[in-house]
């Protein structure tokens, strides 16, 4: 709480502190040594710019030596008082206490000893008693040394300013506790016994010292020049030193009670919640709050302690989870240093197995060279053995043919002329050629290359993130729904999750309550259609099944793996189809209006148009309503495939299935096939209904809600589109999200 008692300018604690506009709070005197006075043509200039050169006395002109010093001198006394009795004129007098002193060399500090940048008082520029003519009367302004923000002073000066005294009763009984607490407070140096009061705490040392130790042991010089001394603490059980104590009376409790600073008699008595200041009666009848919105100030004081201390409570929360934060960053050092050490180990463990798998591979290819060395001395040493030999015997030949060349008994030479003949020439043919070539090299066929491992060993590094696994994705229930026999599905990854997303997977079941299958993308005409993979967060599948129940659920992936599943979601598909024209994919000749619900052709040829819908599953029941029947015309009504023919009559190919009627008779027709004509036909109103029921798979039609002959198509598989062709003397409207007829209503299967 001590740093809450002490002045921003000074440092110490507040001496008859007073609150500035922007609700801080700086000590009175200090107050005096701050405030700036310019004059009115200098108003808008900041603070900061005004000028700052040497203050000449402030005497008026003629006036002699005495007068600045006796001004100095008068205001010192003030000041010492504590402005406790100099009224209004002694508090605009002391703004200038320290310039009309006439000390030339007076630099201002702009920190106060608690850091906190201030703005103390400039002195004026030369010349600036004599104002320009036409400069209005010079003005004064305070800046507070913690926000920084201007006020102007009024013909008041300080006096405009509250005096804390709530502020005010707390310091004095701070000061006595932590006086009490001083008493009891013993040196911790002392030799004598018992050991004598301290009388300040070092800061730095944090040890107490006497008077007599202090000077002994810590002298105000040398190393211990910027320590700073401080009375003795207060120990949490005296009084003022850490909870009420008991050392000041409460405002009930013999107090004086502050009186209002305009009316010296009258006592506050109400709050002016406009200015935010406590008033009394004879302001409310007088003064500027008359027309001010006044609140009793007991309930006001009761409602702010209220809200005070509900504030007090969020800050007490805020602290506690501090306190946790706090237990759970000394955890996370004691976690790091064993991590660390760990790391550490494992760092060299890893390190010295590529040594010993280095040394290892090294014995090898030791092993390999001394291998090839000895094979390659041993090929030499054969060769010269064998070489030697041959050489010996060559030697011995020649010599031995010598001696019998030298004879001269021809009958003896002519014995083994023959003989000797053939063995020189043997011996010459055994010096073939490559004979007298080495077989081996002194190179070794051996290289080594160690680029790729001195290339690891440089990259050898730690990865910068451990990437493991995403979390659950968390499905977005809000977000999801589903329309017609489309679902959307969202989904977010929790909060406070670290690990890297590449993409999620979608799964869905078949609709029948079967295994899930893997999708990664889709086509929305497709029975077996796939769903999107990928980093989207929202994705909607089209061409469901209709009246279907199906579940779904959401992984993450990364370059780690695949995540866990998220929670399953079960979606329900309407139970009817609701579903218009389509413009995309309907012939160029087709013109659609009412929404897509109606359409006509522009030809005279038959042109084809399908819905928007696609089914392969369930009972389906859409009736189309004539509008306009002109010339006998053969509109054609059923189902076909996405890739239908589109610029000839509906069921001419083999990619539709359809019932052609006139203004007489009608007949089904399938690949160009023409079969079961019926009487009745359809005119201007008439209403021709079509159920397709892909349980039976079988086609039905209707003409005015009677069954059109037998059941058109059967054992029809697949995925099929309402269609239909006409030509531009007959106009249909399209009605959907029907009922089947009860005649004919087929009983809804379960989904298992």
């Amino acid at each position: 709480m001590e740093e809450e008692l002490k002045c921003p300018v000074c440092g110490s604690l507040f001496r008859e502190p007073i609150i500035l506009p922007c609700s801080h709070n700086v000590c009175l005197p200090c107050a005096r040594t701050i405030a700036v006075q310019t004059p009115e043509s200098e108003q808008h200039l900041p603070p900061l710019l005004h000028s700052r050169g040497p203050a000449p006395p402030a005497a008026a002109p003629g006036a002699g030596p005495g007068a600045a010093a006796g001004s100095a001198a008068c205001l010192d006394s003030e000041s010492a008082a504590g402005g406790g009795g100099g009224g209004d004129h002694a508090d605009k007098l002391s703004l200038h206490s320290e310039t009309d002193s006439g000390y030339g060399s007076y630099t201002p500090s702009l920190k106060s000893p608690n850091g906190v940048r201030v703005l103390p008082l400039v002195p004026a520029p030369p010349g600036a008693a004599a104002a320009p003519r036409g400069a209005g009367p010079p003005s004064s302004s305070l800046t507070c040394p913690q926000c920084h923000r201007s006020a102007s002073l009024d013909q008041r000066g300080l006096r405009g300013f509250q005096r804390n005294r709530l502020l005010e009763a707390i310091v004095q009984r701070y000061q006595q506790g932590r006086a009490a607490a001083a008493a009891a407070a013993k040196c911790q140096l002392c030799d004598r016994s018992p050991p004598e009061p301290a009388a300040v705490l070092c800061e730095q040392c944090e040890v107490l010292y006497c008077a007599a130790c202090q000077l002994r042991c810590h002298p105000a010089r040398g190393p211990f020049a910027k320590h700073r001394l401080t009375p003795p603490p207060a120990h949490p059980g005296a009084p003022g030193g850490g909870g009420d104590g008991g050392g000041g009376k409460g405002a009930g409790g013999g107090r004086k009670l502050p009186t209002c600073a305009e009316h010296d008699l009258e006592n506050y008595s109400m709050y002016c919640v406009s200015c935010r200041s406590p008033v009394c009666y004879q302001c409310l009848e007088e003064g500027k709050h008359n027309k001010h919105d006044v609140k009793a100030l007991g309930a006001m004081w009761k409602q702010h302690k209220a809200q005070l201390s509900q504030a007090l409570n969020g800050v007490s929360d805020k602290a506690k989870e501090a306190k946790e934060f706090l237990v759970q960053l000394k955890n996370l050092l004691q976690q790091i240093q064993e991590n660390g050490l760990d790391y550490e180990a494992c760092l060299v463990a890893q390190c010295d197995a590529l040594v010993d798998a280095l040394t290892r591979q090294k014995a090898k290819l030791l092993t390999k060279v001394t291998k090839e060395r000895e094979h390659k001395l041993k090929v030499v040493w054969d060769q010269i053995n064998h070489c030697t030999l041959k050489l010996r015997q060559s030697t011995g030949l020649m010599e031995y043919c010598l001696e019998v060349i030298k004879e001269n008994d021809p009958s003896g030479f002519l014995q083994i002329s023959d003989a000797l003949i053939k063995r020189v020439q043997v011996s010459q043919e055994q010096w073939v050629k490559g004979a007298l070539e080495p077989k081996v090299s002194a190179e070794f066929d051996l290289t080594l290359d160690s680029e790729p491992l001195l290339q690891s060993i440089h990259q050898l590094d730690f990865i910068q993130m451990k990437c493991r696994v995403p979390p659950v994705p968390l499905l977005q229930l809000e977000k999801c729904c589903t329309r017609n026999n489309s679902v959307t599905l969202a989904w977010r990854m929790p909060p406070l999750s670290h690990n890297p997303v590449e993409g999620y997977i979608l799964e869905l079941d078949d609709g029948d309550g079967g295994q899930f299958r893997v999708r990664i993308s889709f086509s929305i005409y497709l029975c077996f259609f796939e769903v999107y993979v990928g980093k989207e967060t929202l994705c909607t599948i089209d061409g469901l099944h209709f009246n279907s129940t199906y579940n779904a659920r959401v992984k993450a992936f990364n370059s780690s793996g695949v995540g866990p599943y998220s929670k399953t979601v079960i979606l329900q598909t309407s139970d009817v189809a609701w579903f218009t024209f389509d413009p995309s994919s309907a012939h160029r000749d087709i013109v659609l209006s009412n929404d897509n619900q109606t359409a006509t052709c522009n030809s005279y040829d038959d042109r084809v148009v399908l819905g928007t819908a696609a089914f392969s599953k369930g009972v389906h029941y859409w009736e189309l309503h004539v509008d306009r029947y002109d010339n006998h015309p053969d509109p054609a009504f059923g189902i076909a495939r996405i890739n239908v023919v589109k610029d000839m009559m509906l069921g001419k190919d083999d990619k539709a299935w359809a019932m052609y009627v006139d203004n007489n008779r009608s007949w089904f027709m399938h690949c160009n096939s023409h079969t079961n004509r019926t009487e009745g036909g359809v005119s201007k109103g008439a209403t021709v209904g079509v159920l397709l029921d892909l349980n039976k798979h079988n086609l039905t039609f209707y003409i005015n809600g009677q069954q059109q002959g037998p059941p058109a198509f059967e054992n029809i598989e697949g995925v099929f589109m309402p269609a239909l062709s006409l030509n531009r003397n007959v106009q249909v409207t399209l009605h959907t999200g029907l009922e089947v007829p009860q005649s004919v209503k087929q009983p809804k299967l379960p989904n298992n």
